[in-house]
């Protein structure tokens, strides 16, 4: 009996644990915490914290070939769920806001610049240009673009960059606020715009179709994100298929985020996630949507001169990727400003912009080093 009792426990995951797996457990804790209970991006930070701590419970081979998750991961490996989640992304987003003011495209390509800043500064700190451009993505915060690029290019990041990415949108109420005060002066915050021209439905259906054959045939290895992106967009603005619209934006969406997010976190264990490497791409990737909301903003700056005055600067903070999130803090600090400005339609324009924006950037990006 304690020799049958002696071999169980020989080869239990208790008799495998060591420091490194202890302090990822502990890791994957804390993060389920900020999910639960702070509430930090709780649709994905949940999952991939989930995903954590599966993986670094040793000896369940949840990650070895035939592991279910190792099988799940053949989704982000061949880019299915980055692009899956694109769709639901078009398919719940109105381009309208875009479409009504098309200046606002120049603030969501303004909004780009943190991801070349951050891909130059991973090259001069001695990362390889397949992990510098997979890093730099983390500028446009959008998550699912950064996994995609990454596990073309360095799927060996693929936990560090998802984590540094999906806390950075989390984290775009408490970042983007001080760059916007520090850039713009209270003047320029209390511009009030005008309001928006009625879309037409044509334009909108015409958007979608128009924009995917533009950008694909610039930039083909774009295919993946924006194709998605905009089908989905063209079948909400349609009309006439109401169910597909709903499974996209709905049933489709959150079982992909299901997928995404535990796959993503089972790629985060002991080695790569406790490495130097891995404090440099935290540094660089707030560096990198730092700049890129310093850019969106200066170009807003800029804007603001050329009309005298018609556009307020804070809307190109919205051009980095995360919506609605970001076009929701420029609304917030201008109504800190002055209650009765309403900026929410105007920073939805870069908004979507900084989405297609990322979208085209991880493009160029993959055709250059993929």
């Amino acid at each position: 009996m304690l020799e049958i009792l002696s071999e169980f426990f020989a080869s239990s995951g208790i008799m495998q644990l060591n420091g490194q797996a202890l302090l990822m457990i502990g890791i994957s804790l804390f993060f389920l915490y900020l999910g639960i209970y702070k509430k930090y991006e709780p649709y994905l930070l949940i999952p991939i914290a989930f995903g954590m701590l599966l993986v670094n419970l040793p000896g369940n081979g949840l990650m070895e070939e035939g592991g279910l998750l190792r099988l799940l991961y053949m989704g982000i490996e061949y880019g299915i769920y980055p692009s899956l989640i694109f769709l639901g992304v078009g398919a719940s987003t109105d381009f309208g806001p875009l479409i009504a003011n098309p200046k606002s495209m120049l603030l969501g390509a303004a909004a780009q610049m943190g991801i070349f800043f951050a891909f130059l500064g991973a090259i001069l700190l001695g990362y390889t240009a397949l992990e510098a451009a997979s890093i730099g993505i983390i500028g446009g915060a959008d998550g699912p673009t950064a996994i995609y690029l990454t596990s073309q290019l360095a799927d060996h990041l693929l936990g560090p960059i998802a984590l540094a990415a999906y806390s950075y949108m989390a984290l775009v109420p408490v970042i983007q606020p001080p760059i916007i005060r520090m850039l713009t002066t209270k003047e320029e915050r209390q511009i009030k715009m005008k309001q928006l021209r009625p879309v037409s439905r044509l334009e909108k259906i015409l958007f979608p179709i128009i924009v995917t054959i533009v950008v694909i045939l610039l930039v083909p290895s774009a295919a993946p994100l924006v194709g998605m992106l905009m089908f989905g967009n063209l079948i909400k603005e349609v009309g006439v298929v109401p169910n597909l619209v709903e499974v996209g934006k709905n049933a489709m969406m959150y079982t992909v985020t299901i997928l995404i997010g535990l796959t993503v976190g089972a790629k985060a264990d002991a080695e790569t996630l406790l490495n130097p490497k891995t404090l440099g791409i935290i540094a660089l990737g707030l560096v990198a949507f730092s700049i890129g909301t310093a850019s969106g903003v200066l170009f807003g700056k800029l804007m603001s001169k050329l009309t005298k005055g018609q556009i307020n600067p804070m809307i190109g903070a919205a051009g980095v990727s995360a919506v609605p999130m970001a076009a929701r803090v420029v609304q917030k600090v201008g109504q800190e400003e002055d209650p009765s400005n309403f900026l929410l339609m105007h920073a939805m324009g870069p908004n979507v912009a900084g989405v297609i924006g990322s979208a085209i950037a991880a493009g160029v990006l993959l055709n250059f080093f993929g």
